[in-house]
Formats: structure tokens, C-alpha cells, sequence
């Protein structure tokens, strides 16, 4: 397969379309986590379909003293990782293409999810980031766009603005890739020095006590559930070794901090430690929300939640999520 590089929005409107159209937006350095989603968009688009690539460093998304000039531009590397993932188009226009009259006076308001984590952390990054995404919907009108869900509040808010503004495009979420070790991918791990590297598992690990805390919780409310709490019931077990079992399981389920207590219990343990090794993680953020407007879930919340951490090792900052179900066992 060719992969054709386009600069502009004329060429990309010149080719002839045939079947669906996916799109993948990135901000280059592309990575095994891209790749995925270019594979999993060619899976979507078929044979018959087409495939495009967005690179385009959105200068809107990068506030003051972050780091847009040091933001990796490697495009040579990316037509590979995107050929060979099954691209048809990279589209990498430049600056003055997506803003031909400069910043744009009129921008997209991420609103109140937009303030919350990393909103809170990076003002006015939400805003640049839906601005940029829908003039890149725009001007690749595809069928289909696709995103990772390791930018779990991004991925959230461009469904919410698809859906609120009828875009008429179906947002596709894919799961987070990580590297053997647990870290999730990231175009910033290649600034992690070996020993911030080791510090920054410390993000994954967390996550996963805190699934680990909840996946316990669950089978022991899920226990609980199937043992009742009756005297014949107590006396039947008893004689088959059980009571035992089912006492803590009622004792467990019941047990505070349990819930999402226990699970950011869990996961802030890791953190803990993590900000007393060298060189040291600094958190921004620990939070268990629910996915709709990423506000923290309560104790008797149940449904779907994502338990998310931000924080910083030397210069670099990363972010990583996981979902969780709540109330499963009942």
C-alpha cells in the first residue's frame, strides 16, 4: 500500500472517496498506541474504505511554559508507522492551513467538564483541543474518528461535542496500549531518563491496586450475596467447613474503606511511596469519576467509573486511567 502525505485541505478534498472514511488524529511522534488505533481504523474501513492520519502539533492546546516547541516532530517516521499500519492519507498541513487567519477569534468551550483533572491542571486545553478537533472533523469529513482512551477526559469531551453539536460522526474509543512493564504509551516516555522511567510505573501500578482493591471488593460483595445470613444456613456451612468464608465475606463487603474509598485507598498507597523515592513523583491528581461529566463518584455509586492519576517525574508529565464497574455483583 501507498500512503499518500497531503499538506492540504484542497488535496484531501480532491481525492475521490469510495466506502467509509476513518480518521485518527495525532500530534505525531507516532508510537505502537497509534499504530493500534490506525489498525483498528483500518479494521473499520474495510478494504474498501479509507484511512487517514492527521499530524498537526495544535499550538491552542499548549499553555504557557508547557512544552509545544520541545513536543517531538518526527513525520519521516510517522508515514512509515502509518503505512505500515494500513493508512491511506497522512494529512499534515501546516499551521497557517488550519489557521489561515491566525488564532481563531471564535473556539469550541469545553464548559464544565472541561474545568475539571486536567482542565484544572492546563486551562484553556480543552478548549484548544475541541476547537482543533473539529476543524480537523472539518476538513476530513470522515465517517468514523478514532481515539485512545489512555485521554480519557478528551475522548469524553469529543463525544460530548459531537453529540451536542451533531457532528454526525461516530467517536470510536480504543483501549490504552501499554509496554510490557505496565507504562502506558507515550509520545513524552522518550524524555523519561532510565531512573524516572522506573519512578513513572508508579502511574500503572497504582491503577492497577486500585483494580485489584475493587476486583476483591466485588467478589466479596458477590460472596456475601450468595452466603445469607441466617442461622440454618450458618449451621449448613458449618458442617462443610464454610461459615468461616461466609462470615468474612459479609464482614469484608461491609468494611470501610471499601467501595471507591478503598479503591483510591489503594491506589494512593502506590503514589505515596512513589513521592519518597529519587528522583521523586509528583502528583497532580488522583481521581475516581464517573465517565459522563468527571465529577468524583461517591460511596454508593454504581455503573461505570474511571480511576485516573496525573503527575509529573523530572520535567515530564503523564496521565493514565483505567475503567471500573461499580455494583457488578448485584
Amino acid at each position: 500500500m501507498t500512503t499518500a502525505l497531503l499538506r492540504t485541505a484542497e488535496e484531501l478534498r480532491a481525492r475521490v472517496r469510495a466506502g467509509r472514511r476513518a480518521v485518527v488524529m495525532t500530534m505525531g511522534a507516532l508510537h505502537e498506541g497509534h499504530a493500534t488505533l490506525i489498525r483498528t481504523a483500518r479494521e473499520i474501513a474495510g478494504d474498501g474504505g479509507e484511512v487517514v492520519v492527521t499530524v498537526f502539533v495544535n499550538p491552542l492546546q499548549f499553555g504557557q511554559g508547557e512544552d509545544l516547541d520541545r513536543y517531538p516532530r518526527t513525520l519521516d517516521a510517522d508515514l512509515k508507522i502509518a503505512a505500515l499500519a494500513g493508512a491511506d492519507v497522512v494529512f499534515a498541513p501546516a499551521v497557517d492551513e488550519v489557521y489561515p487567519g491566525g488564532e481563531p477569534q471564535v473556539r469550541i468551550s469545553a464548559g464544565p467538564m472541561g474545568e475539571r483533572l486536567e482542565g484544572s491542571v492546563r486551562p484553556g486545553h480543552f478548549d484548544g483541543m475541541l476547537t482543533v478537533v473539529a476543524k480537523l472533523l472539518h476538513l476530513t469529513r470522515p465517517d468514523v474518528a478514532l481515539f485512545g482512551q489512555k485521554d480519557a477526559q478528551q475522548l469524553a469531551l469529543i463525544r460530548r461535542m459531537a453529540r451536542d453539536l451533531n457532528f454526525g460522526v461516530e467517536i470510536a474509543g480504543v483501549p490504552t496500549v501499554r509496554e510490557a512493564d505496565g507504562l502506558a504509551l507515550s509520545s513524552r516516555n522518550r524524555f523519561l531518563s532510565a531512573e524516572e522511567r522506573r519512578t513513572a510505573l508508579a502511574l500503572s501500578q497504582a491503577l492497577f491496586a486500585g483494580r485489584d482493591r475493587h476486583a476483591a471488593q466485588e467478589a466479596l460483595r458477590a460472596r456475601a450475596l450468595e452466603v445469607p445470613a441466617t442461622r440454618a444456613r450458618a449451621e449448613a456451612l458449618s458442617a462443610i467447613g464454610e461459615s468461616r468464608a461466609a462470615a468474612d465475606a459479609h464482614a469484608v463487603a461491609k468494611a470501610v474503606p471499601g467501595g471507591p474509598a478503598g479503591v483510591r485507598a489503594a491506589a494512593r498507597l502506590l503514589l505515596d511511596e512513589a513521592a519518597r523515592v529519587r528522583p521523586p513523583l509528583v502528583l497532580d491528581y488522583l481521581a475516581l469519576v464517573d465517565p459522563d461529566d468527571f465529577t468524583e463518584i461517591q460511596d454508593d455509586f454504581t455503573g461505570e467509573a474511571i480511576l485516573a492519576v496525573a503527575a509529573r517525574v523530572g520535567t515530564t508529565r503523564l496521565i493514565d486511567n483505567i475503567p471500573l464497574i461499580f455494583g457488578a455483583a448485584s
